[in-house]
């Protein structure tokens, strides 16, 4: 249990940040397997960007480190222009 005021605060923020967290990291894997999914190359294509902005604004927030983004990135560009 928390012994000062800053503590208490503490404790919130990180619960608040844990569920923004979240929020933004299922949301992206979400939108990573409609992706994968996708039936054609068109699909695939128009999704990209949007997912390809989840990424990066999870890498931003360091919610995933920017190498394990990139290779994100890349594999889901070739995949959909393997499509």
């Amino acid at each position: 249990m928390a012994n000062t005021k800053s503590a208490e605060k503490r404790i919130r923020m990180s619960a608040v940040r844990r569920l923004r967290n979240r929020y933004q990291l299922t949301t992206t894997r979400t939108y990573v397997k409609r992706l994968r999914n996708a039936k054609t190359k068109d699909e695939a294509t128009k999704m990209l960007p949007k997912v390809i902005s989840l990424i990066d604004k999870c890498a931003k927030r360091s919610i995933y480190h920017r190498n394990t983004a990139n290779r994100m990135k890349s594999r889901l560009t070739r995949h959909a222009n393997a499509l």
